[in-house]
Order: structure tokens, then sequence, then C-alpha cells
């Protein structure tokens, strides 16, 4: 038992839940806290109870409940998050809103819109639009298993976010439960809305602290007709990281701009032998889209040109769609193969200002070199989210390496970049918030909090707050 709920009341509120939702979606077995404890952190921290909602109305019934018995609450998608943002802090009760809450609502062609659950799958919603000929960007590397209410509460990215941007463009409506029970509409359905305070851009990314979300309305945009991948090659990764950004000045914006290192390139290499260039600093893996065959061929020829000025000694344009696949197929495994260099990976999401990135990958090196780590890092650099990974081989290391990511997180935050660019804050960064946040501003945050929790039943501890 935690030392959130009394021992002596769970069975209370045990029963009150069975009432309110049923013995089928109220669970307290070691099978249920075990299955719901942790998130793609790998650290596990069990709930007491793991509660199923039906409906909006559920979750209304539960908060309020919970409110009056100041019970934590930590609203959960599928736990694909990095940072701990899913689980509990310190015991207290799990709301699990993929099993019912997982159905797309309306889709308005004439308007361009979709409305969902928060439990609705991202690549689900991808394929069931597309199937319309409509298209939603926002493309996290979880897409096969993270919810779109997840995506909203973390304000998920992905690889096409350098031309297409992230999950707040595209939210125009959140309906959503407050911790006394009460249900708000954050926004509409037009396009303009200057009415009141932006409600809806405070609950993006709060993480499921401030409210539940229980629906969200999603912009969508006419699917384009052709696509087109391509590679470069460079020499060194300050000579990729200085055509990143010189590219996206140049006039054309690629679909997605992503990068692998060294480390990264030799590490898919070893474990997929897909004949990747082993000796290269680093590589780029880019794509355009558009309707007319002759906008993509312009796109690509600019983008070699601009790749070929910053050092690029080769550029690979793919033939077919099956050769595209197989371009992307290294950025998209490359996550599990840098296993090889450790048994535990400190993975962050930092950001920095694109024409930053050159200082930043530098200054890694340097933290590597004086740590003794390796630090594979690959990308988003499109829009300036670098993925570091610090390595650590022996676990007696692990404390040298929250030193070592501590040192890559002040360097973000020097090069006027973010602790997160899509991964959250969560329980994870937590402790970092005061390097990014001044004083001022970290009470604001809480001030935010108090007015929509203040009984701090909604996923506390996340955020510093």
């Amino acid at each position: 038992m935690s030392n959130q709920l009394n021992i002596c009341d769970i069975s209370k509120h045990i029963t009150f839940f069975e009432n309110l939702i049923g013995k089928e979606n109220t669970k307290s077995d070691t099978m249920h806290k075990l299955a719901y404890s942790y998130d793609a952190t790998r650290e596990e921290r069990e709930p007491d109870i793991v509660l199923f909602p039906r409906n909006e109305q559920d979750i209304s019934d539960i908060l309020k409940y919970c409110n009056t018995n100041k019970i934590p609450i930590v609203p959960r998608g599928a736990g694909s998050g990095f940072t701990g943002g899913s689980i509990v802090a310190k015991g207290g009760i799990v709301l699990a809103l993929e099993k019912y809450m997982n159905k797309i609502l309306e889709l308005d062609e004439k308007n361009l819109i979709v409305r969902v659950q928060p439990g609705v799958i991202n690549k689900d919603l991808q394929n069931f639009v597309e199937s319309h000929g409509l298209f939603y960007p926002p493309d996290p590397a979880s897409e096969n298993q993270s919810t779109i209410g997840g995506n909203v509460s973390e304000n998920a990215g992905g690889m096409r976010a350098a031309k297409y941007g992230i999950t707040k463009d595209y939210v125009m409506a959140i309906r959503a439960v407050l911790p006394n029970g009460d249900i708000i509409r954050a926004g509409k359905k037009t396009i303009k809305d200057v009415a009141g305070y932006n409600i809806a851009g405070i609950l993006i990314a709060s993480e499921g602290t401030l409210a539940v979300i229980s629906e969200i309305t999603l912009k969508l945009i006419a699917k384009p007709k052709h696509k087109r991948s391509a590679m470069g090659i460079f020499d060194t990764i300050e000579n990729a990281m200085n055509a990143v950004y010189k590219t996206m000045a140049s006039g054309v914006t690629p679909v997605a701009m992503e990068f692998l290192d060294n480390l990264s390139i030799r590490a898919v290499e070893q474990k997929f032998h897909k004949g990747l260039p082993m000796e290269a600093g680093a590589i780029l893996i880019t794509e355009v889209d558009g309707n007319l065959q002759e906008d993509i061929e312009y796109q690509l020829k600019l983008i070699e040109s601009k790749f070929k000025e910053n050092g690029c000694v080769e550029f690979r344009v793919a033939k077919d769609s099956k050769e595209g696949e197989d371009l992307w197929f290294a950025r998209r495994n490359v996550s599990q193969s840098i296993s090889i260099y450790g048994k535990k990976k400190l993975n962050e999401d930092i950001t920095v200002p694109r024409a930053k990135l050159p200082e930043l990958l530098a200054q890694i090196d340097e933290v590597s070199k004086k740590y003794g780590f390796k630090i594979p890092c690959f990308g988003h650099t499109g829009d300036g989210n670098v993925h570091t990974n610090v390595m650590v081989e022996d676990l007696k290391d692990l404390e040298k390496g929250h030193e070592a990511i501590t040192e890559i997180f002040k360097i973000a935050v020097n090069l006027e970049g973010t602790l997160s660019g899509e991964h959250g804050i969560g329980l994870a960064k937590a402790p970092f918030m005061n390097l990014a946040f001044n004083d001022s501003e970290m009470n604001l945050f809480r001030q935010i909090k108090k007015a929509f929790d203040p009984n701090n039943i909604l996923n506390p501890g996340k955020m510093a707050l």
C-alpha cells in the first residue's frame, strides 16, 4: 500500500468505484497495478487502483469523488511517454482512458475537422482521415501506439514537424473535466476565436496536471498527392548541422529533416546491415511533398544544392516508395539500435534554434569526452529537436550519467533552447525545471495549477508542481 491512500479507506474507495463503473472497470489486483506502473522510462511505481471510465460522465463522477477525498489520480493513454508523465508519483489511482474512450466521433469534411476521444491511436486517426483524402500531419515515433489524448497532453511532435508543425497547431477545441468534476469546453470549431482566455492552449502540454481531456477537435488539411525522400551523406556533423538551417532558409520547407550522427549510423548498421556509410560523420534524411511532380523535383534539386554547398559528399534520391522506406528505416530504428552502447540509456529531447545546432552538437561532444560516455545523437533537426542519449555501460556510473545530462540541459538553455521538444517534463525532468525557469515563472506555473486544481489531486509531482 502506498502512503497516498489510507489502508483503512481503500476498500471503501474500491466499493464506491465498483458501484459507479462496475467491478470489471475497477481493478486493484497485482496484475493490473503492475501493468499500469510504468511507461517508456521503465521506472516502476505502482498505483493502488486502476479505473477504466466508460464516458465523460464517469470521468466527472470519479474526479468529484477523488477531489472530495483528496485522492491523487493520474490520467493515462497508452503509457508510451519517456518522462514518467503517466505513472503515479506516490500511489493513488490511474485513470486509464484507452479501453472505452477510443472512438472517432465525427469527420466534418466540409470544415476539415475531426472530433475524437482521447484514447484514439494516432496512426489509426491518420489512416482514417487519409482514406477520405485528408491529412493529419503530427507523427510521433510512437504513432502506432500513442493516443491523441496523450499527444495533446505532451504536445507531441514527430518527423513531419519541420513543415507541418506539432500537435498544438492542429488542436481547435478540447472538452475536459476539471478536478472538481465540472466539464468545460475550450476553443471552438471556428478558425478564428479570440473570445476569452486561450484555455485550450493552457491544457495542451499540461501533462494531465490541470484537467482530464475527454474530447479533442482537430484541424485537418488536404493530403498531398506526391512525396519523395532523399539522403545526404556528410563527412562531419558540423557540416550536416550547417546544411540543416541553411536549407530551411533557402525557400524550400521539407516535410522532414532528420539526422543520425556517426555513432547512430554504426549502431543501425551493426544491427540491421542496411549498407549505411559507416565512416560518415552524419547523414541527413529528408522528404518533400506537393501536388505537382515538377514542384517535387524543384525542391529536391534545391535541397541537393544547399547540402553540397555545405559539405555533402553524396546525395541519394529514392526512386520509388520502397526505396523511400529503406531510407527511413535507419531513422525509425535508431533508438533501439543504440542499446549496443550501454545497459542504461538516458534519453533526452532538447531543442534549440536551428542555427545553434552546430554549436549544440559540438558542446555535447565535449561532454562525451569529459565524462567518458558515448552520446549518440539523432532527431528532428528540421525543427532543432535533438535526441541525446547518454549511454551508461556500468550502472555504478549512473549518477555520473545524470551529471552529464545536467550539463547537456544547461547547454541547451544557454543556447536559447528548451529542456524538451516533445517528450515533456513529467517526473524525469522535474528536477531540472529551475534551469529553464526563474522563480517568478515557476510561481506563475504553480498559481495556474492551484487555480485549476486547488487540492493537487491531478498528476501531483509532475513538472515540479
